[in-house]
This record gives C-alpha cells, structure tokens and sequence, in this order.
C-alpha cells in the first residue's frame, strides 16, 4: 500500500446529514494522519457531468443516502464513471432509522469495481427524508461522536499497517435484495415513485428550491412546474424558508406515518473495520 497523502470527504446529500457525517469521519481520520481534508459534493446535477477520478495515495471517505434499502439507483449511472486508480475507501450510508438492507454491501462492491479498495465501511443514522419525527435531527452530537471516532480508528488501522483488503459488510450480494417496498394494512403495494410536493401560497418565488434540487427537476421559471423525476428526497421541503413545499398524496402520507408510529426505538449506526 502507498503512503496516504490525500484525505477526501465525497457524498450525496440532499438534506445534510450525509454530509455532515461524511465530513466528521473524513476530518477525524485526516487530524489522526496529519493531512487536510478536500470535498468533492455530486449533489447537484453539476457535480455530475465529470467522472470523478482518485489516485493510490487517497483515503476516500464515499457516502451516499440509503433510499428503499439500497443505493439511490438515480445515482448508479454516475458512480459506474467513477475511477479509483486504487485509492483506499470508506464507504457510509445514511439510512432513516429503518435499515440500510443492501445499501452498505452495493456501495462496497460499486467502489470495489470501480478501482478502489474498500477497507472500512459505516451504516449511521439521518432524519428520514420523508419526516422531521423519524430520527429528529440525527446525526446527532452521539452520532457525530461516533463518527469521529470511527475515523480515528481508520486512521489507526493504516498507521498500523493492518491487512487493507476488502471490507466483509452486513447485506446480501448476487444479487442484492429487491427495494423496500411500502404497503398498506392490506398488504397491497403503494407505489409513490411519481408522486411530488405541491406548492402552497406561502411561495415568495425565491427559487431556492429549485437551485437545490438534485435532479434539477424543478423549473426555475416556475417552482410549481416539475420538469423531470422526483426522488422523494426532502430537499425542497426541508430547506423551503417559507414551509412552502409538502405532499398531499393519500400514499405517501400513508407511508409517512406508518414509519414515523413504527419505528420509535433508536437505531444505531454499525460500525466495519
């Protein structure tokens, strides 16, 4: 293995909190190196237009949201450009107090075959996309705690010249499970893939929502007009100043609620090495 000479901080995060554990793992294990941290953020459709290419002497800190239990599948097409030329990597999920299901395995393998060397790996914990009750302002200071700690611990682990060889992960490959699928009481499917926010009168056409969109989906001559995919991220709703943005479909809100009345206990982020 080569000397580490480049720590990188790498994520999707619509909302914040992939970034901001991310960020916590990335700064703790380049403090414990004596090196810097850059961030290189492909939330934005701009973040996406090159491939992202890495050098032997990175340790790479690669987080993205678990959505339906498994990777953003919006973002599979961009991370098969990716080139890590051997780079070392970190892979974290950030999943809504449900479970990451395949999320962390898939995003392994992904970095696996993109040329990186997968040699540590963390599931933690964010606010639901679709809630501000489902894991209320996690990551909170213990999970950041815990986060810090654990890239310490990557840190170590190289400082230590310990075996770097692919990370064994919870999850099941070959293939991965299907994605989570919510269902009514009656056990009937309900599907929300097309469904987006509305758009009330509070509206002061600020524009922030569409600037912040990932898939560039909302129209910046109208934010009431949707011009391609939502995927339920919770930007706009979350960051609107004005509360304007919200669901009203019967589904949706169904699936909401469900989650936030049954999944009250507090998951805990799980922690490879």
């Amino acid at each position: 293995m080569s000397k580490i000479n480049h720590v990188k901080a790498v994520f999707f995060s619509a909302t914040g909190t992939t970034e901001k554990t991310v960020m916590q793992i990335a700064v703790a294990a380049a403090g414990k190196l004596g090196l810097p941290v850059s961030t290189v953020d492909f939330t934005l459709p701009s973040g996406r237009e090159c491939p992202l290419v890495f050098q032997e002497d990175d340790l790479v800190v690669f987080g993205t949201p678990v959505y339906a239990g498994r990777v953003p599948n919006v973002l599979l097409k961009f991370l098969d450009t990716l080139q890590g030329n051997r780079a070392l990597a970190v892979p974290v999920v950030l999943f809504g107090n449900r479970n990451y299901d395949d999320a962390l395995i898939e995003l392994r393998d992904l970095l696996h075959k993109a040329g990186f060397q997968p040699m540590a790996a963390a599931a933690f914990v964010g606010e639901h996309s679709f809630s501000r009750i489902l894991a209320a302002g996690r990551p909170d200071a213990e999970d950041l705690s815990k986060a810090a700690h654990f890239g310490e611990r990557v840190a170590e682990k190289l400082l230590s010249g310990e075996d770097s060889s692919l990370i064994e992960v919870k999850g099941v490959a070959h293939p991965y499970r299907g994605y989570y699928q919510p269902r009514d009481r009656k056990g009937t499917p309900v599907d929300i893939r097309k469904v987006k926010p509305q758009t009330g009168p509070s509206c002061n056409d600020c524009k922030l929502c569409a600037e912040i969109c990932p898939m560039g989906s909302i129209s910046q001559e109208n934010v009431h007009e949707y011009i391609g995919i939502c995927i339920k991220c919770g930007a706009c709703i979350k960051k609107c100043p004005q509360g304007a943005k919200y669901y009203t479909d019967e589904g949706y809100l169904y699936h909401q609620h469900e989650l936030e009345e049954g999944l009250t206990r507090r998951a805990e982020p799980e922690l490879f090495l």
